[in-house]
Order: C-alpha cells, then sequence, then structure tokens
C-alpha cells in the first residue's frame, strides 16, 4: 500500500487573531504600504489567501502573508480580526528563508491576455467594452502580434481606464484608418503615443489629414524614427507630430506634448509600463524582416 504521507506538508488549518502573528522576518520584503493601500481598494473577502505561518519557539511567525494580514487589519479596523493561517510546524529559521525564496520559483503568472479573457468571461463591463470596441474595428485581441491583432492588453486597459472610451475609440481608429491593422501600429508605443496625441491637440488634430499624412510612412518607419528622439510612447508621439506637420505652416506644436493646457479636461502623463505580451518594436521589426 502506497504511503502519502510523504507528500503531505505536516500543515494545520487555525484562525489566528492578526494581533497574535509576527512578521518582519528578515528574509521578508519590506512591508509596502503603497500596496497594502491598493489591496484595501480592491478587498474581496473570497480573494484572501491563507497566511503560511511557522509556528517556533512559541511564535505564528508569518513566512508568507504579511501584506495580506495588514489589508484585512485596515479593512476590518481591527487587529482582533482573526485570518486563517496554514501553520507549519518544526521548521527553523533557516529552513523558513529557504522556503521563502523559493515559493515563486515554479509559480506560473498569469499574462495580461489571460487575465483580460478571465475578466471577460466573468462578464466584467469594461472588458466587454472594450472588446466589442476593438472588434467593431475588425481588429481582435490575441497574446501574439499579427495583421489585426491587439495584443497590447494593459495598454488599451490603461487608455481607457485613465482616459476613457472616446480616447480609445479615437486611438484606435485612426491608427486602422492610417494602417490598416499593421501590426507594429498595434504595438503599445504606437497605441499609448496616438492616444497622447488624441489627449494634447483635441479638435485641433483634424482626423483625415492624420490618416493622409501618417499614412505616407509605414509603422516601421515611425517606430524607428521615434527610438531616436526619445524612449517609449514618448518618442512615438513626438514622431507622429513631425509627420503631421510636414508641408504646413500652421501644424501642431510639439511643446503642448508637456504642457498642461490639453483640450480634453484632464490629461496625465501616461506612463511606461512593461506589457508582459508585448514584445519590444526593436525586436518585432527584427522580427517581421
Amino acid at each position: 500500500m502506497n504511503d502519502f504521507s510523504k507528500y503531505i506538508p505536516d500543515v494545520q488549518f487555525e484562525q489566528i487573531p492578526i494581533k497574535n502573528l509576527v512578521s518582519n522576518q528578515e528574509y521578508q520584503r519590506n512591508l509596502s504600504m503603497v500596496h497594502v493601500r491598493r489591496m484595501v481598494e480592491e478587498f474581496d473577502v473570497n480573494l484572501i489567501n491563507p497566511v503560511k505561518v511557522s509556528r517556533r519557539d512559541g511564535l505564528n511567525v508569518i513566512k508568507n502573508g504579511q501584506h495580506t494580514t495588514e489589508t484585512v487589519a485596515a479593512v476590518s479596523g481591527s487587529r482582533e480580526t482573526p485570518v486563517w493561517c496554514m501553520v507549519y510546524h518544526g521548521l527553523t529559521y533557516q529552513e523558513e528563508a529557504r522556503l521563502f525564496a523559493n515559493q515563486q520559483k515554479f509559480v506560473k503568472g498569469m499574462s495580461a491576455f489571460e487575465i483580460f479573457i478571465a475578466h471577460i468571461e466573468a462578464g466584467n463591463d469594461d472588458q466587454l467594452l472594450i472588446r466589442d470596441l476593438v472588434t467593431s474595428y475588425g481588429l481582435t485581441l490575441a497574446k501574439t502580434r499579427s495583421h489585426c491583432t491587439i495584443c497590447a492588453i494593459t495598454s488599451i486597459e490603461h487608455i481607457y481606464k485613465e482616459y476613457g472610451f472616446h480616447v480609445l475609440d479615437r486611438t484606435i481608429r485612426l491608427i486602422v484608418g492610417t494602417w490598416q491593422g499593421d501590426p507594429l501600429s498595434l504595438s503599445a508605443n504606437m497605441l499609448r503615443g496616438v492616444a497622447r496625441l488624441v489627449l494634447t491637440y483635441g479638435d485641433l488634430m483634424k482626423d483625415d489629414m492624420f490618416c493622409d499624412r501618417l499614412g505616407k510612412v509605414s509603422a516601421r518607419e515611425v517606430a524607428r524614427n521615434a527610438r531616436e528622439k526619445r524612449n517609449g510612447s514618448c518618442g512615438f508621439a513626438e514622431e507622429l507630430v513631425d509627420i503631421y506637420n510636414k508641408k504646413t505652416t500652421r501644424g501642431l506644436h510639439r511643446t503642448m506634448l508637456y504642457g498642461n493646457t490639453p483640450h480634453y479636461s484632464v490629461v496625465h502623463e501616461i506612463v511606461e509600463t512593461p506589457d508582459d505580451d508585448v514584445i519590444s518594436d526593436s525586436t518585432a521589426i527584427d522580427n517581421l524582416n
């Protein structure tokens, strides 16, 4: 008969008041109150994971879950609040540190696309609206870049959540009308760069002129020239403005990209965040050669 006990850790589940838990071990990350505040804002009791605790020297030492406990304490307003704990017995401090170091080693993270699809299956309004908007332009959402496909999921969600439906709508309309689904035109930097122009210039920028003037230049060339100006979407925005302004006496002032007088009610800096499912534009160019 098989002995399965060697595959089962020596643990038990207990509800332990937060005040009876000890954290801040040297092997742990520093507690981030910014992260705690973000967790508090999006708190869902059904998303709480059991706190991993090592019972050592008469103490309940948190080896994983200090942000969870601080979030529950903040939401409940009391450190008397109990949390479910997965209590390990017989671990030394060194063994705790080793387990902490290796606990994420074989965890497969979810891509932005996979999270997006999960939201679709959950029926979340924002993701459903974004999907319907994208498909209305004959585009699809996917994990890998191809013709008429957006894989820069983080970027389109960012534009929608920060600046609204109409900014994302116009951004996609301009890109599709100009480059007809060229994979490089649907990159994270291009999406963010065009959105920056939409936010900055509003009705001063004419859609037909944008499509006509930018359509004479390939998305590949835009990407190459943009990298010589600035990193990320800022370089793309500057390159797009320069092309738009060619052979005109009254163009868009590039300095407005960094000013405080947008033609929309509110504008924030579009911060570059690496999409885990988006390759760099230089890599994409090399792959398409």
